[in-house]
């Protein structure tokens, strides 16, 4: 993956190696290849680690032949393509990785030496792991599991597939299931899953569309983050009082069949199962009967006692008070019960 980024002509052009050379060598891609792809901003380099990478690098960049408008364009402009003429010469040393790198010809051979050098890190291993960690078990460092999958992508000539099934192996990852928040675009689409809400019969785009706006009101836009370290993975990233209020809305929104689902009958955006279909047959008994088996249904597990309280007394009931079919729970207020469950700790937890 690595490697495949550095002959990518976006990768290239994005941080601006498409321009390095050995007369006038820009740092910003030998800098984010040792900070944000492999050993990391602690990985123990310096300044003239960082100059050197991006020396090496130099001559890495994009096929670009100007020809007039009215003219047949080269076929090839855009594509990436190694510049010998503009790679710089003589000995470099990065990190404990060296190379005469004699020549332009056989610069390209040296990057990959040195690239490959990166992946097989033993920090850059330490950071993949790190990461995972915090990806999928705990916000908090776990430095057992993670140098532990540190030896198994070492071990594993840094294939990733290994690293993912000792992870999703480890005792850290089956006990620690819930401890991580979702981000706001995670909670976007498992709301969506939960209620069932599918993109329009038309266009299939326009939903998405609206869906695409829904996300940059909380903050979790696609590809919308400007710094090149990625949307963090964190749950403080993400706690603030606007972004609660934000997910509330979005949850409110959905569950009423709100814009965007549904707002239009002949052209709807979103196309959404009636709510009313979430209630059981027959049905419950009482309100606590009723809050636990939608929970089932739309949080796929059961609601704390206290929960499910909590939604009976915003109901103004007990979960021991009678269920009828006129009652506000199954009618008018129902939106806002699967709503309220959205909103519980059950869905906000992933």
């Amino acid at each position: 993956m690595l490697w495949a980024s550095v002959n990518h002509p976006a990768m290239m052009r994005y941080l601006n190696n498409a321009d390095s050379t050995k007369y006038s060598p820009n740092e910003n891609y030998g800098r984010e290849l040792l900070e944000l792809h492999t050993v990391g901003i602690d990985g123990g380099y310096n300044e003239v680690d960082m100059h050197t990478s991006a020396l090496v690098m130099t001559g890495f960049g994009v096929h670009e032949v100007w020809k007039p408008a009215d003219q047949p364009q080269d076929p090839k402009n855009g594509l990436f393509e190694y510049h010998p003429d503009d790679h710089w010469t003589g000995p470099v040393t990065v990190m404990g990785w060296s190379s005469a790198n004699a020549t332009g010809a056989g610069g390209y051979a040296v990057g990959q030496s040195y690239v490959s050098y990166l992946a097989h890190h033993p920090q850059t291993a330490l950071r993949l792991a790190t990461k995972l960690v915090r990806r999928f078990v705990s916000d908090d460092p776990i430095p057992d599991l993670a140098a532990y999958l540190a030896k198994v992508y070492l071990a594993s000539d840094t294939a990733i597939v290994p690293v993912l099934q000792a992870l999703f192996a480890s005792r850290q990852f089956r006990s620690q299931a819930t401890t991580k928040v979702k981000r706001p675009l995670e909670d976007l689409v498992s709301s969506l899953r939960a209620l069932s809400i599918l993109p329009d019969p038309g266009t299939g785009t326009d939903g998405l569309q609206a869906l695409w706006y829904q996300s940059d009101s909380m903050g979790h836009q696609p590809m919308s983050w400007a710094q090149p370290d990625g949307f963090p993975d964190y749950a403080t990233a993400w706690q603030s009082t606007n972004g609660t209020l934000e997910r509330w809305n979005l949850h409110m929104a959905l569950a009423g069949q709100w814009w965007p689902v549904n707002n239009d009958p002949k052209n709807p955006m979103l196309r959404a199962p009636a709510l009313k279909l979430l209630i059981p047959t027959p049905l419950p008994a009482t309100h606590g009967a009723l809050i636990d088996a939608l929970a089932q249904k739309v949080l796929f597990q059961p609601i704390s006692t206290s929960g499910r309280d909590a939604i009976c007394t915003f109901l103004g009931k007990t979960a021991a008070s009678p269920l009828k079919a006129n009652d506000p729970a199954v009618t008018w207020r129902l939106a806002y019960v699967v709503a309220l469950l959205l909103n519980s700790v059950h869905h906000v937890m992933r």
